[in-house]
């Protein structure tokens, strides 16, 4: 009995041992999930309080009146947005036919170029974008998205390249076309790789965004530009502060899009 016993009890334990571990590690990914939005929040709050006690000159109170401070947010937010979803669209296609068949031998070549966006200073960019198509958001936005596009494509390619190569030839084994097999097996186990690729690119761009107060483009950049011409420090640190709590935000619904796309189990 006792060499029967043994191992189902051993094997208990360390089941237990793994679940215990798993909801663990649940519960940690969810507490510095909720930290960081009670952070951005608190934040961008306490920016929201002081525009509206602090004693302000009337430069500094037309530049950072409550309904200003939100609109400009919300600019900032949008062009953050538009320029991660031009990057997914251009970049996981392009990401998924590169591990495809004779196109892999161009992955290579390819990421180099994608990361001429990141390896030039973003200012160069920005400025390049606005001498060729003129100043505006939509040069802008086109602007982040080639300095955005390196993690997302280079992401997409490593994360289909390291699904095992088993689990591939199971699913073409049981009858599932090519792109079947790519859109129920690869995809789906390389979605955190890939979404971790999109939560930096996302980052990035938010942060970025900052000089589209220098091009025209809106957003919150507008407050750090005005408060450097102006030499007006409270201007220049609101805005600071608001693009970083933005950012924070912005990653933290990435993080949250990123757990409600991964697998069960993964």
């Amino acid at each position: 009995m006792s060499t029967v016993t043994e191992p189902a009890t051993e094997e208990a334990v360390a089941g237990a041992i793994t679940t215990t571990a798993t909801d663990g590690a649940g519960t940690m990914r969810r507490g510095r999930a909720v930290g960081q939005l009670v952070a951005c929040v608190a934040v961008f709050a306490a920016l929201l309080v002081y525009v509206s006690v602090a004693d302000l000159s009337s430069v500094e109170a037309r530049n950072l009146s409550t309904e200003r401070l939100l609109t400009l947010s919300w600019q900032h937010f949008l062009l953050a947005m538009a320029a991660a979803v031009l990057v997914i669209v251009l970049a996981i296609p392009l990401g998924i036919l590169l591990t495809r068949g004779p196109m892999r031998r161009f992955s290579t070549p390819i990421t180099a170029v994608a990361g001429f966006g990141q390896a030039a200073p973003a200012i160069g960019l920005i400025v390049i974008a606005a001498l060729y198509f003129g100043t505006g958001r939509f040069p802008f936005i086109c602007a982040l998205a080639v300095y955005g596009i390196l993690p997302v494509l280079a992401n997409v390619v490593t994360g289909i390249d390291g699904v095992d190569p088993r689990l591939v030839e199971a699913a073409r084994g049981m009858g599932m076309s090519a792109f079947s097999t790519l859109v129920r097996v690869e995809l789906p186990l390389a979605i955190p790789v890939i979404m971790t690729g999109v939560r930096t690119a996302l980052v990035l761009m938010t942060g970025t965004a900052a000089l589209g107060g220098f091009v025209n483009a809106g957003g919150l950049g507008t407050l750090v530009n005005t408060g450097i011409k102006l030499g007006l420090d409270n201007v220049l640190i609101v805005g600071a502060l608001a693009i970083a709590a933005l950012a924070l935000f912005i990653d933290w619904l990435a993080r949250v899009i990123e757990q409600a796309a991964t697998p069960k189990g993964l």
